[in-house]
Parts: structure tokens; sequence; C-alpha cells
């Protein structure tokens, strides 16, 4: 007899929270309900994130210890000679988040690492076959669903750049080469027949088989690095979760070369410091210190591993001594009624554009991406890792109580991440309450002063006022500040889940 579990679900769409309650249904693990939510997001949530793109999966078990599955992307390249990096490159600017310059096309996509993440993650917590994990993406690329908010606003910004040049991306994500209307029914066949053939013959068809083939012939027809040789090459990577506490509370987050987990690690030292004290001038100070290590010393280093070691050296120090006075990305979030915490973020940075041909499997842009790059384009080694906000995170606190959480938000993840931990787990907030609670996030501007971006709130702007801290105000509850997703289990064993109501979300207790 199949044992179901209950479970707390957020996730971006009605469509992935019912494929995590689907499979709860069929017996699966939080671990396969979170699979398979993504995998449903990555059909229903174009532009979003995308099926060839990166992932974190953050798993604490309640009998053991938290792990992080890295399935980010890669550079790729290997064989490849000099003179084909620096091609296949297409400049894009668009309207989003103030103005934006990113690169896409065949020269943007890095070797994906979203089906090889979330499938080690399965084959290690998984309950149930793989196959039934693939079946509701499968149901809703055949069968159609509708556009939604968070979708059908970036497509509106970049429908005749981005989603324009590729046939096949336009055919489907654009009318007439216009962003569609939140409700457009989109369909896709092609994509279904792949991940049915994802489900049939397992994850790693897309690294070494005739999934592979076809992303190794469109790219060499296209131009792009992107070879077989890197896709067999791929190896999700396992390691043990960066570990800090914070009030009542031990927290888990994904260790270096990401960037955003030793961040988000960073700020949840430092808070711990300062506690139940802390203002909102204290908060955007202790922001601001992290966020200027991570521009200045961090994302420009050669060794992401090292710097984040140097980071959590830097700042353990700071805490010590006082301080000085994605957008396109997805998650899942699920905590069963074991208490096992299953925390899932993915990105496909602004999406490439291309859709690999025959396949109906979009592709990252992470190659183009420049907040990700600040070496240059195309200037890391093959087999590299790429720098990361993600920063999905699992705690426990001594109650009994489990948590998984996250965000998409490009920089704003670790912000947003660290803002609603401290409600939680300092002020004992419930947890919507504390997902709703207005924001800040340090902004350094082109002349390298920093601007404390914040929404409408009274006792903020009071604060920062009498700080003499430079800000702007936002309206409450705006995209650009997140969209946290969490999902809790009390130490009395009640379930809760919260969605942010900054973007397009849905929460299922089931």
């Amino acid at each position: 007899m199949v044992t179901r579990r209950r479970a707390s679900i957020a996730a971006p769409n009605s469509q992935a929270t019912l494929a995590a309650a689907q499979v709860l249904e069929e017996g699966g693990s939080a671990v396969d309900a979170a699979v398979a939510a993504m995998l449903s997001a990555t059909v229903t949530e174009p532009g979003v994130v995308a099926p060839l793109g990166g992932c974190y999966v953050n798993v604490w078990p309640p009998d053991g210890d938290p792990v992080v599955i890295d399935g980010n992307v890669e550079m790729p390249g290997r064989g490849q000679p000099l003179d084909r990096f620096g091609s296949g490159l297409i400049e894009s600017r668009s309207e989003y988040g103030g103005g934006m310059v990113t690169f896409v096309g065949p020269g943007s996509v890095a070797t994906p690492g979203t089906f090889a993440g979330l499938g080690w993650a399965h084959e290690r917590f998984g309950r149930i076959p793989w196959a039934l994990l693939i079946q509701p993406a499968v149901g809703v690329a055949r069968g159609g669903f509708a556009l939604g908010r968070t979708s059908q606003s970036y497509l509106a910004l970049v429908a005749d750049t981005i989603m324009s040049w590729d046939p096949h991306t336009r055919a489907l994500l654009t009318v007439n080469g216009m962003a569609p209307e939140v409700g457009h029914i989109i369909c896709d066949e092609v994509l279904a027949q792949s991940l049915e053939e994802i489900g049939a013959e397992g994850w790693r068809t897309v690294y070494t088989g005739d999934i592979a083939s076809k992303i190794d012939n469109d790219m060499r027809v296209r131009g792009g690095l992107l070879r077989k040789a890197d896709l067999q090459a791929y190896k999700p990577v396992v390691r043990p979760a960066l570990r800090t506490a914070l009030g009542e509370w031990g927290l888990a987050c994904n260790p270096p070369p990401s960037v955003g987990g030793p961040v988000l690690t960073a700020l949840l030292r430092l808070l711990s410091t300062v506690g139940r004290e802390i203002t909102p001038a204290s908060a955007a100070a202790i922001m601001k210190e992290v966020l200027d290590i991570r521009l200045d010393r961090i994302d420009t280093a050669a060794d992401l591993a090292a710097a984040g070691a140097e980071l959590l050296d830097t700042l353990h120090a700071i805490g010590a001594t006082g301080l000085p006075t994605s957008p396109s990305t997805a998650h899942v979030s699920i905590v069963d009624s074991h208490g096992f915490a299953c925390a899932i973020t993915a990105s496909a940075g602004y999406c490439s554009g291309m859709t690999v041909s025959g396949t109906g499997l979009m592709a990252n842009n992470a190659l183009g991406e420049l907040e990700l790059n600040r070496l240059g384009l195309h200037s890391l080694q093959p087999g590299t890792r790429l720098a990361s906000n993600m920063a999905p995170t699992t705690g426990r606190s001594k109650d009994g109580a489990a948590i998984a959480i996250g965000s998409p938000g490009a920089d704003r993840i670790t912000t947003a991440l660290a803002q609603v931990i401290l409600h939680v787990a300092c002020h004992g907030e419930d947890l919507q309450t504390a997902v709703d609670r207005p924001r800040m996030h340090p902004r350094r501007l082109d002349d390298g002063s920093t601007r404390v971006e914040h929404e409408q709130d009274a006792m903020i702007a009071a604060s920062l006022d009498a700080a003499g801290l430079a800000r702007h105000e936002h309206p409450l509850h705006v995209m650009y500040f997140g969209g946290v997703g969490a999902a809790l289990r009390t130490g009395e064993g009640q379930l809760q889940a919260a969605a942010d109501p900054r973007r397009e979300a849905a929460t299922l207790i089931t």
C-alpha cells in the first residue's frame, strides 16, 4: 500500500502546485513533489525559467544533515578553437528592471544542469519512478496552459527582441511579434514529446542520448559553443550545505562556488549579532556591507569557491568587531508532515530565445548575462561553473519546526530572503506576514554611490532618513523585490505555506 504524506507547497503557479500534489498522491516524497513542480514550472513559466537552465536543490531530511545538489550551468567549449569564443551572441536591450542589456542567441547558451540536478535529487531521495514526475509537465505542454501574469509581464518587455529571432520561439511565445495577453493558451506538442522521451529514457538522455545529439547538431548549425562533449562531461555536484544560525533556527544554504548562498549566509550571520534590536537602517547597513564586498571582490574573482570562503571569513571578522556606521528564476518550496524539507531554485537567465530544433526545449543565456560574467563574456575555462544568485534555503528550529524557502529576483534574492527569515526567526512572525512585510535593497548606482530601494513604509523611511541614508521609495509589493515562496511545518506539526504577492504564485496544503 502506498503511503501518502501531507505537505505544504509553495510554487510559481497553480499548475506547479497541482503537479506536486499529484506526485504526493502517487506516494512520492517531498523531493519527488518539488521536482515535479519545478519541471512543470519550466513549461508554464515561459521566459521566467526554461528546461535547459540551471538549478540548486537543497534537501534537509528529518533524520540527516542538509545537502545541496549543484545543478547550475557550466561554461561549454571543450575542444573548440579560440576563434569560436565570443561569437554567436546577439545584443538585446529592454526596459526590464529599469533598463537592461544582455546577450542572447546560440553563443549565450551554457551547459544546462537542471535535468541533472533534479534527476540526481530524485535518485537519492525519490520514492516513485522518474517518468511519473515528468508526466504533469507533459500534460500541460500537450494540453495547453493559460499564460500567467508574471511570464506575460516579462514577455511584454522582450517579445520583440529575445523571443523573436528564433522562428519556433517566436511562433510559440508571441502573437505577430508581440506578447500574448494574460490567459492566452499555449500548447507545445514538440516539447511534450521531448519530455515524454526524457521521462521514458531518464534524465541522462539530455546529456548522452538522443536529446544531447539534437542539441549538439543545432548548436553546430547555428554557431553556439555548446557541444555533446560538454553535455557528456556535465555532472551534478553534491555538497554539504553551508550552515548558520539565527535565533532558535539552524539554516542551510548552497555553498561556494554559488554566490547567493554565501551572501545570504553572511547576511544571516551578521543579522544574528544584532538580533531583536535591529532597525531598518542597521539592516540596510549590513546588506550594503555584504553586497559591496560581493560586487568588489567576489563577482570579479577567478576562483568563486575561494572568493565565497573569503567572504564568510571577512564577514565573520566584521561581525565580531561591529559594522561601520533573474529576473528570471523560479522557486519551489515543500515541507512534508514528517519535516522533510526541499527547496529548489532554477534559472535560465533572461532566456537565450533559442529553442533547440526538434525538441521544444528552450535554452538559457547564462553566457550572455553581464552580471554573471564580470570577467568578460566567454572568458571562463570550459567546465567552470558560473556564478549564481540562487539561494534555496532549508532550516530547522529547536522546537522541531522545518522550513523550505527561496526566491527569484537576481541580486535581490539574498536580501529578500534575509528579511523574511529575520522576521520569522527573530521576531516570531507567521510565514505569510513575514513574506508580506515591506522590503529594502541597497543598490549601487552608476556613479558608485549607494541608494536604499525600499517599499512604502513609514517606519523604514524614518529610520533611513535618521541615519542619513539615501533612499528611493517604491509602491508596496513590486516585483523588483523578489518573489519569496516558503513552506513550513511547525513544531506542533501544522503545515503552512506562503506565496509572495509581488509575483503570481500559488500555495497548497495537501
